[in-house]
């Protein structure tokens, strides 16, 4: 967007674009979301930032009256392969909380000088600039929204010290904690020991698609899923925890139980992830919605939105067995794996494993899978590859190279990299068109159902092609099935019933 288009947008107060850009004011000091209800200033006295990092770096503050941390995330990462987008997606996990600046340039392959000299020339700050604007947000969403004492905040929240804490709370809000504290009605925890939380998106979201499509492919043990809730065990940095998710009115409600308070703001981002809390809906249904075949589709699901990993491994597994059987007999396999490999964890009601670690795999993997030897060994070479660190797969991979590298593997092929890059990578531009529900799906369309013409026909969906998929995908599965014989184990294209 240019200056004029974002100008347009600030003037209209367009809430679609909160999270993808900032609004700085050179007469007040002060820096705003598009939306603010505040007067529009006039376009002379206007910089616009690409992060609300950057804007805090030039000196200005946040507004108090439109909360601009308060927002969904900027689409741009997951449309971004480039470096900046890679490092955003890996600071958003909290990587240098943990690992700080070196762990975040070495996973990305770089050194710590060179990224941080792009970040500061692609989005006004550098590295750990960023990462506090996102310790900021998290914290001032804690102070608004639950009873954790102030300390407890300060570390929830991913500041090393409280003073720390004060130190940018103040500086970034121009207001000490208990200020901000004092300016907003909070609830109490509704149970000891959870945290609950809004998760604000991008209006509209199809919740009725995006949880149905986890009801299915919920693992015994692990997760819980119906047409309006989704919980889970999890293991994060800090230990095992877990979540709850329901809809709730223009966000979504996490209640979480953690092992430490630190681990909030990676569970948040993972969560944002997996439900695809930072897309652009407006954009993608326009885009969708302007082909006459898929018009009465998409005006039937408006928001519809690509389901996530909440751990980059756990995803790789469930994909591999997944290939060539259906998605019920995929469950069927993973709850075994799950009760012989995963660890035991004292969860809420029905949630009593944790998903198995690429290491209890190899261990117990081969005694608790059934099915062709073929995929097995796929999967056992995979999870020994893992387990060894000579291969990984994470949220800040290049797309290109993860595909190289899922593939060198004997049993992987393009559909399954390129369903794991939409799945991991929030990859909203991949198409699969040698998938049969997708070619089903288009033919119920009215689309080509031949893999070259309907390739050629989707490349005019650019950059949106992932969520073309989920609509194929949804159309597929009320197309008459049609019988098949299935492909050898070894390949990776899927049946009709595998996504559907």
């Amino acid at each position: 967007m240019d200056f004029t288009e974002r100008y347009t947008a600030i003037q209209a107060k367009d809430s679609r674009f909160d999270g993808q850009f900032i609004t700085a004011v050179r007469t007040t000091g002060i820096y705003c979301r598009p939306s603010c209800p505040a007067r529009t200033p006039k376009p002379q006295n206007v910089t616009f930032f690409p992060t609300s990092a950057a804007a805090h770096e030039a000196g200005y503050r946040a507004c108090k009256r439109c909360l601009p941390e308060a927002v969904p995330g900027t689409p741009a990462w997951n449309l971004r392969n480039d470096l900046a987008g890679r490092a955003m997606r890996l600071i958003g996990d909290g990587v240098i909380e943990r690992e700080g600046v070196p762990g975040l340039a070495g996973r990305l392959g770089y050194s710590s000088r060179h990224l941080t000299r792009v970040l500061t020339e692609e989005l006004g700050a550098g590295p750990l600039a960023l990462s506090r604007a996102l310790r900021a947000q998290t914290a001032r969403t804690l102070l608004t929204s639950t009873d954790l004492a102030v300390s407890d905040v300060a570390f929830a929240a991913g500041f090393a010290s409280i003073r720390q804490f004060n130190d940018t709370i103040t500086e970034v809000f121009q207001l000490t904690p208990l200020q901000i504290r004092s300016r907003q009605k909070h609830a109490s925890p509704p149970v000891p020991g959870t945290l609950d939380l809004s998760l604000p998106f991008r209006a509209p979201l199809d919740a009725a698609g995006l949880f149905g499509w986890f009801v299915p492919r919920a693992v015994a043990g692990v997760e819980l899923a119906t047409a309006i809730s989704y919980r889970r065990t999890v293991s994060l940095p800090g230990g095992p925890g877990s979540f709850e998710v329901r809809p709730e009115g223009t966000a979504l409600r996490l209640r979480a139980t953690l092992s430490s308070l630190g681990d909030l703001p990676v569970l948040v981002a993972r969560v944002r992830r997996l439900f695809d809390l930072d897309a652009d809906p407006v954009a993608i249904d326009a885009a969708l919605g302007s082909d006459a075949n898929l018009r009465a589709n998409v005006e039937a699901t408006r928001g519809i939105r690509l389901p996530g990993a909440i751990d980059p491994e756990e995803m790789l597994f469930r994909a591999i067995i997944g290939q060539q059987i259906s998605v019920a007999a995929a469950r069927t396999q993973l709850n075994r794996l799950t009760a012989a490999a995963g660890t035991p964890v004292d969860g809420p009601d029905g949630l009593s494993h944790l998903f198995p670690t690429a290491a209890q795999i190899v261990t117990h993997g081969r005694d608790a899978m059934v099915g062709p030897r073929a995929k097995i060994d796929t999967l056992l070479t995979v999870a020994e590859a893992l387990a060894t660190g000579e291969f990984s797969i994470g949220f800040g991979d290049d797309a290109v190279e993860q595909h190289r590298a899922l593939t060198a593997f004997r049993g992987i092929g393009d559909w399954t990299a390129g369903y794991l890059s939409m799945r991991v990578l929030g990859n909203p531009d991949v198409f699969l068109p040698g998938d049969v529900a997708v070619r089903t799906g288009a033919r119920e369309l009215g689309l080509p159902a031949e893999v070259r013409a309907l390739t050629r026909e989707a490349e005019r969906f650019a950059p949106w092609r992932s969520y073309l998929c989920m609509h194929l995908w949804r159309s597929a599965a009320t197309a008459t099935p049609v019988r098949r014989r299935s492909a050898p184990a070894s390949s990776a294209t899927p049946t009709s019933e595998e996504i559907v």
